[in-house]
């Protein structure tokens, strides 16, 4: 899992309410187990009319948006069913932070497992950032995970809070793998002890 310490990028507004896993990825694409390839598929239904034509209205449509790394959205990002190929394919499409008043739980904690920073921040702050995010390409935020900040391309500063367990699996690429990989040398002499030990299990 790739590391999370600073990002500075084109935020894309989306200021809708209640944006469900379904939205962020139809369960027509959940067939697939891989991580990649889902990118494309990323709010299928509202990016694409019925013949695969792009819907030229839809935010990351927009030649603006189309490399956003940041994505500022309504209040209950991520709700609806648990499915993790919702992350998956933000971060396919190139989306490392997603900035909303709040989140699903179950898809607030896939984020962390999968290199995406979510955000909580009030309302008013929220607001601020959807406006800087609006004008477009030229308009670069940062998200500093270290600093536990957002600023604006005009400077202004908002902090956020986040768990010091997640920060820190964020901070060094740990997802739950490489969590269990950190305590290799603690498993391989349990298991050296409980071969010599036990011999016929």
């Amino acid at each position: 899992m790739d590391k999370f310490t600073t990002l500075t990028g084109i935020a894309a507004p989306m200021p809708l309410v209640n944006i469900d896993t379904d939205m962020i990825i139809p369960k027509q694409f959940l067939k697939t187990i891989k991580r990649s390839g889902l990118g494309k598929n990323l709010f299928d239904e509202m990016r694409y009319n019925a013949d695969g034509s792009e819907i030229e209205g839809f935010v990351l449509n927009q030649p603006a948006y189309r490399d956003a790394q940041i994505l500022v959205a309504g209040d209950n990002f991520g709700c609806g069913s648990s499915r993790e190929h919702a992350p998956w394919a933000l971060l396919d499409f190139g989306i490392r932070c997603v900035i909303s008043t709040s989140f699903a739980d179950i898809f607030y904690n896939n984020c962390f497992k999968n290199g995406i920073l979510p955000v909580v921040l009030p309302q008013d702050a929220v607001e601020v950032l959807m406006e800087d995010a609006r004008k477009g390409s030229n308009a670069r935020m940062t998200v500093s995970l270290e600093d536990q900040t957002v600023t604006t391309s005009d400077g202004r500063s908002f902090g956020f809070e986040v768990d010091p367990f997640k920060k820190h699996c964020l901070v060094n690429g740990l997802d739950d793998i490489g969590l269990t990989l950190e305590k290799v040398t603690a498993i391989d002499s349990y298991e050296r002890t409980a071969a010599q030990s036990r011999p016929w299990v």
